[in-house]
This record gives C-alpha cells, structure tokens and sequence, in this order.
C-alpha cells in the first residue's frame, strides 16, 4: 500500500514535487517505523501498567527478552509488530498527503515521527482490551478512527496551518493531474493492499475463523463496488464525464467507510454503506473549494467525510446475532445498532469515540506543526521554492515533463542558467497546454489568452536568453 499511497500522491500533484512526494512516503516508513518501534507500540499494547488511556511498557521493542519467552509467543508478537507498523506508517502518509508541495522534507520527518505516536495512542483507546473505547463496546475492525480520522484530521489541520499554494484559487483553476495513469495504478495498488488490512485485522486465520476473514473481504469489496457506481454516477451527471479525481476518491471514501464495520455488515448493508460514503466524499467538493481549502490529494472527502460516516455506520447497520459474538466487550450494553432495536446506545459511544479521536488528533496536529515552524527546521518552502518546485530544491533534480517522460538533470554552478531555462518553458508550455484543454473540454479561451501567454513565453525567453549570456561571460 506504501508503493500505492506514493504513485496515487506523486500523480496528482505537480510534476515539479512527484519525486519529493515519492521520497517523503519512503520517510513514513523509516521514521514512522522507528517511532513505533521505540514508542508506538508500547503506547498501544503495553501492559505494564494497565489502564484505559495508553499502554506502558514494551517499548524499544523486543519481546524475547520479556520473562517467560517462548518462540511461539515471541513470533506471534513479531507479526502484530509487523502488522501494526504497516498500520502506523500509512497514517503519517495520509498527513503527508495533506501537506503536499508546501513543506521542506526535513520537517516532514518529524511530522512522520510525531503523528505515529499519536496514532498508537489512539489505537489504544480503540483496539486494546483495557481501552477507554474498546470497553464501551465501539466497533473499529481495521482502523475507521485510529488511521483514517487520525491521518484525516491531522492533514485537515495541516492543510490550514500551511494555507494553499500559491496561484492555487487566485485566478480559479480547475484541479490538474499531472499523471493520472500513475494516479489510477496507485490506487488499484491500495485498492488490493485494503483487501489485506481489512481481513487480517480481526486475526482470523491465526485463530483458525476463516470465515471472519471472507466476511470482512465480501463486506470491503462490496463497498467499494457500491461507492463505485455511485462515484461513476454523479461524475457523470455534474461533469458529463468520468473525473479521475472524482472516481479515485469516492471509491477510497467507500473503502474507508467499510473499514469499522467490515466484519459485521452483510453484502447489501457493505454495498449501502459504501455508496453513501462515496456520495458524502464527492459532495463535499464544492465545499472545499468555497473554503479555500487546498487539499491535493483528497484528504478531507476520502479520510475526514469517509471516516466519520465509516463509524457512524456500525451504530446503524450492525446486528447483534451477525458476526458480534467473537467481539471483545467488558460491558453489557446491547450493540445491535439502531435498524436492529438497539436504540442509540452505540451511535452515542461510536460519535464520542469521533469527537475524542478528532479533538486530539487535531491538537496534536496544530501542536506539531506550530513547534516545527518557530524551530531552526522551519515547515514550509519559501514562495521561490515553491514555485521551483520540492524536486529542485530538496533532491537537485529538474523535471522536464513531457507527458510522462521526465528528464533529470544534476543540478550544479554550470547549468543553473540552462536548469532555470528548461524550468520557465516547462511552466509556460504547461499554461498553454491548460488552455488548450479548456478549449477542447467547452470553456473556450479567448485567442487574446492565448496570445497573451505566447508573448509572456517570448519575454521569458529573452530575460533568460540575457541571464545565460551574463552567466556565460562570468565564467
């Protein structure tokens, strides 16, 4: 899911930033997995002091040197390691998705190492036997609160600490994708790796249940199969087209919204509960751009929307005789949701699980973001190397996007003039291609625009035409 998670990100951000959003989902997995090893899963399965907030103990962890150690205990806690890290990386990812073109890569290493520890905190609450949550009977089989709103909040609260890009609402741009091929494979990538996280969550095929396992698989691929025709649908009827943007997040907001309820729900609940969770993510677009919230990569409709109709949706559809009674509760409270004549009890835990979730999320968020900034490391590009682009100005590498061919270059003394030449034309041909494609798709330029960005491209031109010669005589 981590190759996924970087092909969908890389190709719908500028073309300038796809290597440094490469690189930065590589950093997920190198921070965030120290930042569990250290801490993160001490803080969600520790026990050395038992209590319903977070875990104590375990941490650096090494379960052969715990007293009583054997191979067999051992390895199953190697795997819960293994499987757990996977889960705390992909919340810093989806963080990562939320900050994309606007933050250096040496602050997103800290944000990866910070916002995995709070995903363990959270899981806690939600996965550990002793958890606040866990004990009020609220249902999250794959992490619908402890990733998605986790990762979802985080990357909201980003998004408005770093305000949008530059240009990105000043003369009102439709969204672009730079490579939607790459966006599209990405997410067949995740689309398959959900398959796994859904089904492994419960632990079915270590405790020989298999048919938990299918259950969740049957119930994921239902929802997205339903999110799915509800994505085509209104795509089709706002645009008169099948959005690749659109048709990526509603069919990863209808994943998100299986992913609490995955193990309970039957087909046709999965298939219901996935096509309102694509409905809500792909409504919330206007709103969005009304805010001035510049979210590249979905954040907000796949993971905030999604998540939060992902838990609400147990408290509704959930019956107590199908698929609850392997479900680990310390009380008695009926948890039938509300269809079944369980009354409200469990949409009240489910919501104050959102609420505590999202609240802390959030602050540890700001808190995060707000430390970096007034540091030495500093958050985000400067307005220069924005518009350069990450590329540049953290990896050296100059992008000359022709399609989808990119030629790299080494950025060195002696071909700055040349590097900042191939810069400007890759910019101005892009301007022209866009108005090009708003004339094929009905917005119909004017040819005064188009002449107008013909001559801003001659005028480029010649500045840099001047610039290299000065250069050339320097030398």
């Amino acid at each position: 899911m981590t190759a996924g998670f970087g092909l969908l990100e890389s190709g719908r951000v500028s073309s300038k930033d796809e290597v440094n959003v490469m690189v930065k989902n590589v950093v997920d997995v190198i921070f965030g997995g120290l930042a569990y090893w250290m801490f993160g899963y001490g803080f969600t399965f520790g026990e050395k002091f038992i209590n319903p907030f977070i875990g104590i103990g375990d941490y650096f962890f090494d379960p052969e040197r715990e007293d009583g150690s054997t191979p067999d205990k051992a390895g199953t806690s190697y795997a819960l390691f293994l499987f757990q890290m996977s889960f705390a990386t992909t919340t810093s990812t989806i963080v990562s998705a939320g900050m994309a073109e606007r933050i250096h890569l040496q602050s997103h290493c800290f944000v990866s190492f910070f916002i995995t520890l709070v995903h363990s905190v959270a899981g806690h609450w939600v996965w550990h036997r002793t958890g606040v949550f866990r004990t009020m009977g609220v249902i999250d089989s794959a992490g619908c609160s402890a990733v998605h709103l986790v990762g979802g909040m985080s990357g909201l609260v980003a998004t408005l600490y770093l305000k949008p890009r530059q240009h990105r609402f000043k003369d009102k741009r439709a969204r672009q994708i730079s490579d939607p091929t790459k966006a599209i494979l990405g997410f067949l990538m995740i689309w398959w790796g959900w398959l796994a996280f859904n089904t492994a969550s419960n632990y079915s095929v270590s405790r020989y249940q298999w048919t938990e396992g299918m259950r969740s698989a049957v119930g994921t691929i239902m929802a997205s199969a339903g999110g799915g025709t509800v994505t085509v649908l209104i795509s089709r009827w706002t645009t008169k087209k099948i959005q690749v943007d659109m048709l990526i997040d509603g069919m990863l907001a209808s994943l998100v919204s299986s992913t609490a309820g995955c193990l309970f729900f039957t087909p046709w609940q999965a298939t219901l509960v996935g096509a309102i969770g694509s409905a809500m993510a792909l409504l919330i677009y206007p709103l969005l751009e009304k805010a001035q919230i510049d979210d590249p990569v979905g954040v907000v409709p796949v993971h905030v929307v999604g998540s939060v109709w992902g838990m609400i949706s147990p408290a509704i559809f959930v019956c107590r005789d199908f698929g609850l009674e392997d479900h680990q509760v310390t009380n008695e409270n009926d948890l039938s949701g509300v269809l079944y004549g369980g009354g409200v009890t469990l949409l009240l835990y489910q919501l104050a699980a959102l609420g505590a979730i999202a609240f802390f999320s959030g602050t540890c968020a700001f808190a995060i973001l707000f430390i970096l900034q007034h540091s030495p490391i500093g958050l985000r590009l400067s307005r220069l190397d924005e518009e350069l682009g990450a590329d540049l100005r953290e990896h050296g590498l100059a992008g000359v996007n022709v399609m989808t061919y990119t030629i790299e270059k080494k950025l060195t003394a002696e071909n700055l003039s040349a590097v900042l030449m191939v810069i400007v034309r890759w910019r101005a041909k892009a301007k022209l291609g866009a108005l090009r494609r708003r004339r094929i798709a009905d917005m119909h330029p004017t040819e005064t625009e188009l002449g107008v960005e013909m001559m801003r491209l001659q005028k480029r031109r010649a500045t840099l035409t001047r610039l290299q010669q000065a250069v050339n005589q320097g030398q």
